[in-house]
């Protein structure tokens, strides 16, 4: 740890400054692409007409066989070809691009919470799901709530713009994937984006070597009131780090200024610089692939290795239009609950 931050109490940040590894270029088989290198037949999974009969099915026996608490998973349906739609979403994630859409659920066939069961089973496909918030949210409404953005309210609850992030920069283990499923588009706007950060990383390696060294180093996180009363308001981490040969990011350069805030401590000239680096080689329209979630799509991504964005949106003044998405995080390794913990 630096000097900067010996100043805080061990007691004041969640530490997970043993993250911290050393800079490194991306391994050889790892995609580091820009947006004109992306087509369609790298991310639309479309379903194919054996998954939709089996998504028939299996909603129909959802109706006629309710589990409360989310108990459902796959291996209670037939979902064979589902399975092999699935398939090819993982390895997309994991070995392609990094972002996916399963194209798509029939929204208009089933009732809405008979859809979400679905979604919530098919997601298990991709990896376990796991709780949201700390209270055990497994299931988040992405909407806008009419409240402003602010300390403690999230821009998912808003119609603002959301820069360049990562889900849960701040947390303890983050997400490995995030999944969100439309129930209805905005009427305008409320775009998605995305950057490979190991394209990212690459040219702060080679054009900005200094802010790389800088990012690697551990930070100051804003946990966004997500903890229990008491418990330290910052986490502690390095922006960029490495899990064997893939990255893992915790990108996300407004929560880093907001956690100094909170933790009322100077950002040193390194840091600060090199977050305003990223923001201005993010902008970058280069490094960005535009993808309009659709009414009945699934949008899958590498949560450690894409960043993502979301334009402003202006929504229908009809309640039962209104922009509607569910989130669920999948998580490959830790506990089903937020942090991941065990006893």
């Amino acid at each position: 740890m630096s000097e900067h931050y010996r100043q805080l109490a061990p007691d004041a940040y969640v530490n997970c400054s043993d993250e911290v590894t050393s800079v490194r270029s991306i391994p050889d088989d790892v995609i580091a692409w820009l947006g004109r290198d992306i087509d369609e037949s790298q991310w639309l999974v479309r379903l194919s007409d054996e998954a939709l009969a089996e998504i028939d099915g299996a909603a129909t026996f959802i109706q006629n066989h309710p589990v409360a608490n989310l108990a459902r998973t796959p291996d209670d349906l037939e979902l064979a070809a589902c399975r092999s739609c699935f398939e090819r979403v993982s390895t997309i994630l994991n070995q392609g691009v990094g972002f996916a859409v399963a194209d798509r659920l029939p929204v208009d066939d089933y009732p809405l919470e008979t859809l979400v069961e679905l979604y919530w089973v098919l997601g298990q496909l991709v990896a376990p799901t796991v709780a949201q918030k700390r209270n055990g949210q497994m299931i988040y409404d992405v909407r806008d709530t009419n409240k402003q953005y602010g300390y403690g309210v999230r821009g998912s609850w808003t119609n603002v713009e959301l820069n360049f992030h990562t889900d849960n920069a701040f947390g303890v283990m983050p997400p490995d994937y995030v999944g969100l499923f439309c129930k209805h588009p905005a009427k305008e706007g409320g775009i998605s984006r995305f950057c490979s950060l190991y394209a990212l990383h690459e040219r702060l390696r080679t054009d900005h070597p200094d802010a790389l060294q800088r990012l690697y180093q551990p930070m100051l996180y804003d946990r966004q009131k997500e903890h229990h009363e008491g418990e330290p308001a910052v986490t502690m981490a390095p922006f960029f780090s490495w899990r064997g040969n893939r990255l893992r990011a915790r990108a996300n350069p407004e929560l880093v200024r907001k956690g100094h805030q909170v933790a009322q401590l100077e950002m040193d000239t390194s840091l600060s610089d090199a977050l305003a680096i990223v923001d201005e080689v993010s902008k970058s329209d280069e490094f960005w692939f535009e993808a309009a979630l659709e009414k009945g799509q699934i949008q899958y991504l590498n949560n450690a290795e894409i960043g993502h964005y979301r334009s402003e949106f202006i929504d229908f003044e009809d309640e039962t239009k209104k922009r509607h998405l569910f989130r669920l995080w999948h998580r490959q390794q830790g506990s089903v609950c937020y942090d991941g913990g065990t006893v």
